[in-house]
C-alpha cells in the first residue's frame, strides 16, 4: 500500500486538518492532526486512526502502525521536531 493511499483513506474517513504517512511495505508511520484530539484519551485516538484502516490491516496490506496525533496547537510547537514530506 502507497503512503499517499493511507494519506487518502484517512482524510476522506475523518476530519484531519493535516495527515503525515511515511514507511514501506507493510510499516507505518502516520502523523495525524486534528482538533478533534483534544481531550481524547491516548487509547481513544488510536481507535480512531485505526477504524478506517481496520481492512487493508486484516488483509495484511498494512502490518506495524506508528501512529502520533496532536491538535493543531500541539502540532505547531512540534513539527519542527517532526520530518514530514
Amino acid at each position: 500500500m502507497e503512503n499517499k493511499q493511507i494519506e487518502d483513506l484517512l482524510k476522506q474517513a475523518l476530519d484531519l486538518d493535516e495527515v503525515y504517512v511515511s514507511g514501506d511495505g507493510s510499516h507505518f508511520q502516520i502523523i495525524a492532526v486534528s482538533d478533534v484530539f483534544e481531550g481524547m484519551s491516548r487509547v481513544k485516538k488510536q481507535q480512531m486512526i485505526y477504524a478506517p484502516l481496520k481492512d487493508k490491516i486484516a488483509d495484511g496490506s498494512m502490518h506495524a502502525l506508528s501512529i502520533k496525533t496532536f491538535s493543531v496547537a500541539q502540532w505547531q510547537r512540534e513539527k519542527p521536531f517532526h520530518q514530514t514530506k
